[in-house]
């Protein structure tokens, strides 16, 4: 396998990419990304067996069922980083290393249900919360305890937003090359 063919299993819609003009309606978009996700994983995730659950999206890569609990596991720690952003005056975040995460026991061998039913409360908590932000909100800012920089909630949405149509197209694309869809 190429190099380039290597990028493209890891990162299938690109990388993530901060715009230089962001309108109002990008912000919505993001939003609304976030919003269908749990929806759109539902729709993908629900119909596969255990094994299909288990055949990683690349080689050496995460399995669906991680691919399901991480998102899961990262987005709850984006509600966490939006709130602290939002009560507290540029906090740090506490980081944490998504590969052992992975490597949990619940990643590896529960039930996807249990982050699909996650995922639905948690991003209407979520997409409430975001719908009620006033644009200066989203200026606020935190400080990564790994980089020192301090990001942006603009940022960190679009990440987000990026975040779920990423993973999504890892799990759509081992589908479609497994003939699963």
């Amino acid at each position: 396998m190429t190099t380039e063919e290597l990028q493209n299993l890891k990162y299938p819609i690109g990388k993530y990419e901060f715009p230089d003009d962001i309108s109002q309606s990008v912000i919505e978009n993001w939003i609304q990304t976030i919003e269908e996700l749990p929806g759109k994983l539902n729709r993908l995730i629900r119909p596969l067996d255990n094994e299909q659950l288990d055949t990683p999206y690349r080689t050496d890569g995460w399995t669906i069922r991680q691919l399901v609990h991480h998102i899961a596991d990262s987005h709850m720690n984006a509600i966490l980083r939006f709130k602290w952003a939002l009560t507290e005056d540029t906090p740090t975040i506490k980081a944490y290393d998504q590969d052992l995460f992975a490597k949990l026991d619940d990643s590896l061998s529960a039930p996807v249900e249990f982050s699909l039913d996650f995922l639905s409360g948690l991003h209407a908590k979520w997409v409430f919360l975001l719908k009620s932000l006033r644009t200066s909100d989203f200026e606020k800012k935190f400080v990564h305890p790994e980089t020192g920089k301090e990001i942006s909630l603009l940022w960190l949405l679009g990440m987000y937003a990026w975040h779920s149509q990423h993973h999504y197209a890892h799990i759509e694309n081992i589908l479609i090359k497994k003939g699963w869809k």
